[in-house]
């Protein structure tokens, strides 16, 4: 009967932890509707003057934008993480609530999202991105689309990608106890999955920004990336597509 009501236990821990995450992601892109929604007739009027208001904004936009798109790939790495301190506060010592993980996590998509949002500003200085904030430079998305294809091929992709693969190698080799340990971990975490996505993000600016379709289709690529056996390959083969259509870009001058 104990070992019942631990599976039981269990079972719903996991099961929260899985709602909570989805229910965070879900939240992240009826925000990006709403936002989209605005934008779309907004932008009809020409790209806003830049200033602290605008800059906080789309700092906060950018923010969410990576919180709906990231935490669906990392549930597996969260979920390791939730049964390694389950056992560890089992045997008596101290592990963190699996939040803090992902806590530290988020913090480090937050401070990516300052670096884009400064990205953005400096290329809306240089008339580069349209209202929509979408490239308008044939050089700026060709420059972009083989940046991101041939970083699928550089060894440091692979070496990012390896430990978003391996979550039960990332926790056993990153572990550290305590509340400050567990942020530390979920910020080390997302060093490597900045360290995987990064470039890709830049593709923002050749879709949309807020151009739903594309943030959706760079979203289901991450997650695949990352989840199935074969990301690493398939990865590969997106550089090769992205190589191309940089080439083409530069060449028709779309």
């Amino acid at each position: 009967m104990f070992m019942l009501q631990m599976d039981a236990s269990r079972r719903r821990d996991l099961l929260t932890i899985v709602c909570s995450l989805m229910g965070v992601t879900v939240l992240a892109w009826m925000y990006l509707f709403s936002v989209a929604g605005d934008m779309s007739g907004a932008g009809m009027l020409g790209v806003p003057a830049w200033d602290g208001s605008y800059f906080v904004m789309m700092f906060l936009m950018w923010s969410i934008m990576m919180v709906g798109m990231m935490l669906p790939s990392i549930v597996p790495t969260v979920l390791v993480y939730s049964a390694v301190a389950r056992n560890t506060r089992k045997q008596g010592r101290i592990a963190a609530p699996t939040m803090v993980f992902v806590l530290g996590y988020i913090v480090l998509w937050i401070l990516f999202s300052v670096a884009a949002t400064g990205a953005q500003w400096g290329l809306s200085e240089l008339a580069l991105l349209s209202p929509s904030m979408m490239s308008n430079s044939s050089w700026l998305t060709a420059s972009l689309l083989i940046a991101a294809g041939l970083y699928q091929w550089l060894p440091i992709k692979n070496q990012c990608l390896s430990h978003c693969q391996s979550p039960i190698q990332f926790i056993s080799t990153h572990w550290a106890a305590g509340t400050t340990g567990a942020l530390k971990m979920g910020i080390q975490h997302g060093v490597f999955c900045l360290g995987c996505c990064w470039v890709l993000m830049l593709l923002l600016f050749v879709g949309g920004v807020m151009n739903l379709i594309w943030i959706t289709m760079l979203a289901i690529f991450i997650l695949l990336e990352k989840v199935l056996p074969f990301g690493a390959a398939t990865g590969r083969w997106l550089g090769v597509i992205l190589i191309l259509g940089g080439v083409l870009a530069a060449v028709v001058g779309f």
